[in-house]
């Protein structure tokens, strides 16, 4: 059967870092990825531009929910990514209503170097909520959650591909 499993796995060392460093923001492109076997083996040449956001702190992560029906037959992943983006500026506020606009595939970076492809079919729908903070030492800035709905677990970039990705970066851009 097609979907059998085909290996096991042992319990890896206890070397692994929780967490975002970076987010690439992909305007919607039809299939941003060609994905074999849940690696993500080249990106679609139609992709012109990506837009790099550095992340710090302990407000960013990734987290994937994948649910299967045997009585309806489907899978359904469901990818959330929840980022805390300091200061609130009028820049950020034009690229952040676009973001919400728009229909992004979204690139997470997390602490371990390996790259997630999120909105691979669809896009990410984000919801964006501007805090000013109450106390002098309160959070000021954005808090962005970006859903989307898959039929897979988020297809993981070769080191080709990241290369190719990266090469799409502007290098005069700011990075918010």
């Amino acid at each position: 059967m097609a979907c059998d499993i085909t290996s096991g796995r042992k319990v890896p060392c206890k070397n692994s870092l929780a967490g975002t460093s970076k987010v690439f923001f992909i305007n919607h492109v039809e299939k941003p990825f060609t994905v074999v076997d849940g690696v993500a083996t080249a990106i679609n040449p139609l992709i012109e531009e990506v837009f790099q956001y550095d992340l710090s702190g302990e407000g960013n992560s990734l987290a994937q929910s994948m649910v299967s029906d045997k009585t309806a037959g489907t899978t359904v992943n469901t990818q959330t990514l929840t980022l805390a983006l300091q200061r609130i500026s009028k820049e950020d506020n034009h690229q952040f209503n676009l973001l919400a606009y728009g229909f992004p595939t979204v690139v997470v970076k997390d602490r371990n170097g390996l790259y997630h492809a999120i909105g691979t079919s669809e896009g990410v729908d984000f919801t964006v909520a501007p805090t000013t903070g109450a106390a002098k030492a309160d959070f000021n800035g954005y808090n962005l959650t970006g859903v989307a709905m898959e039929g897979a677990l988020a297809p993981i970039l070769s080191d080709a591909t990241v290369t190719a990705l990266l090469a799409l970066v502007p290098e005069d851009a700011p990075s918010v």
